[in-house]
């Protein structure tokens, strides 16, 4: 939308979710009044961009009511920064939690760990694999930043991933914290137990 009504000359500000989702029809509409053609362009749009968003909203109450009646879904979204999308996603791609001996083996498994560099005397760790799924890496990046910037109730989690970006900086602490948050989802699908918050101030 946007790239079509720029060859026009018109320039769409930038918008959120909710309700600002009616302000940029409101542009759209306001943009159709300058020009017949810029009217059809625009009244197109508008109906197709009203369509997504309901459809997008079905699809988003349609997630969350599954998340809620799966007890696994239920179970890893009480750790801080996983959402529906993240469980049902995580639960779907590794299918059998039995297939790791070791639950510290998701990372390698999701592309999280560092890469090892072994040659002669030569022996250093670079940057993760980026193996596996990445678009499950995106969600748990995506959950380990809403956990360093985010989340405002206390948790050991968030108290070391905060630490940790002190010291490492954000990308490395979301990184090394996506893996972490990998490793408590796994562990809690084994164990069937919820993560444990405390009640102590934030670090």
């Amino acid at each position: 939308m946007r790239g079509v009504l720029k060859t026009f000359g018109i320039r769409m500000i930038g918008i959120g979710q909710g309700k600002q989702r009616q302000t940029f029809r409101d542009q759209l509409a306001a943009a159709g009044k300058t020009d017949p053609v810029l009217r059809a362009i625009a009244d197109a749009f508008i109906a197709t961009h009203a369509k997504l968003c309901q459809v997008a909203d079905d699809l988003d109450k349609a997630v969350r009511k599954t998340a809620k009646v799966h007890p696994v879904a239920r179970r890893l979204m009480t750790i801080p920064g996983v959402g529906p999308v993240n469980a049902l996603s995580f639960i779907a791609l590794v299918d059998d939690p039995a297939r790791f001996s070791r639950t510290s083996d998701v990372g390698a498994f999701l592309g999280l760990t560092p890469k090892r560099h072994q040659s002669g005397e030569m022996d250093w760790s670079g940057r993760v694999s980026k193996c596996g799924d990445g678009a499950m890496r995106g969600l748990l990046f995506e959950a380990a930043s809403s956990v360093i910037h985010q989340v405002k109730r206390f948790s050991r989690l968030k108290s070391w991933a905060v630490r940790l970006a002190g010291r490492r900086g954000f990308r490395k602490a979301a990184v090394a914290t996506a893996r972490k948050i990998a490793v408590l989802m796994l562990t809690l699908w084994k164990n069937g137990t919820d993560y444990q918050w405390t009640k102590e101030a934030t670090a």
